[in-house]
């Protein structure tokens, strides 16, 4: 059944912000979009990537059949054509000489789906996705230093925060909304924000703190600040004893990166290191 002049709520797909969006419908094409005003991640303001869903949609500029050698064919014989040549691939070359790499935006359905005709169908392991490019490294550090793949944290600490670090992060090109949000923290609050970044990105803008540290030098870094901190008593102790385990062997593991080794392994100045 198509829908006329219907407005649905749904969700962004762009980015891991989550903005919501309300939908115009018009005999089941989307004509319009507009920020959902009570959603908790973006109170009613999308961004250019948002803002421009109704284009990105549009049947105008998108292939609507299957081509085979530029010429347009019914699913039937696109899909043989596809089996046969994959197989012919394999036969000469074999199984290895065929990869598949996926979107980060498919569900885990189709995942395991696509996993299942990788590695059943074609008899090889080589899949990847961008899921595992954009997230392993997170994934990984969040599981070791917090025991779950979870960010343990919400966006209303953001417009709570005396000091927001952004570290590799360009949230002014790829998260604007919740950009936004830390700017209006900054006007409000007075938030100070530092930027831990080789590039100088358009995040840098707002920044009262940009540290261009040499590519793979975050961790002597993180090192440096945790001795920092210690050293000046600004530790919480009390959160410490309740949330952490092994904190003791991490203080150990950072005692001997001063300012001047720091400065060393990361190409920084020891008058940046020393704000």
């Amino acid at each position: 059944m198509s829908r006329k002049d219907a407005s649905i709520e749904t969700t962004c797909p762009y980015c891991g912000v989550g903005c919501g969006v309300t939908t115009s419908l018009d005999d089941d094409r989307l004509i319009a979009v507009s920020g959902t005003r009570s959603h908790p991640a973006n109170f009613g303001k999308l961004c250019v990537k948002g803002s421009n869903l109704p284009v990105s949609l549009c049947e105008d500029d998108r292939l609507l059949h299957p081509l085979v050698d530029g010429i347009a064919q019914n699913w039937e014989t696109a899909l043989s054509t596809a089996a046969e040549r994959l197989k012919s691939i394999i036969a000469q070359h074999g199984p290895e000489a065929v990869a598949v790499y996926a979107s980060g935006q498919l569900l885990t359905e189709d995942y395991y789906v696509a996993n299942k005709f990788v590695k059943g169908a074609l008899g090889h392991a080589q899949i990847d996705t961008n899921s595992r490019l954009c997230m392993a490294s997170a994934v990984s550090s969040y599981k070791r230093s917090l025991g779950a793949d979870a960010v343990p944290t919400c966006y209303d600490d953001l417009e709570e925060a005396g000091l927001i670090l952004m570290v590799g992060s360009n949230a002014a090109w790829a998260h604007p909304i919740l950009y936004n949000r830390m700017m209006q923290a900054r006007r409000r609050l007075g938030t100070r924000i530092v930027v831990i970044d080789p590039r100088e990105t358009a995040s840098c803008a707002i920044a009262d703190l940009h540290l261009p540290l040499r590519p793979g030098s975050d961790a002597a870094l993180f090192n440096f600040l945790l001795r920092s901190v210690a050293n000046s008593g600004a530790l919480d102790e009390n959160f410490i004893t309740r949330h952490t385990e092994g904190f003791e062997k991490a203080l150990l593991a950072c005692r001997d990166w001063d300012l001047k080794r720091t400065a060393e392994a990361t190409d920084l100045s020891l008058e940046a290191l020393s704000k």
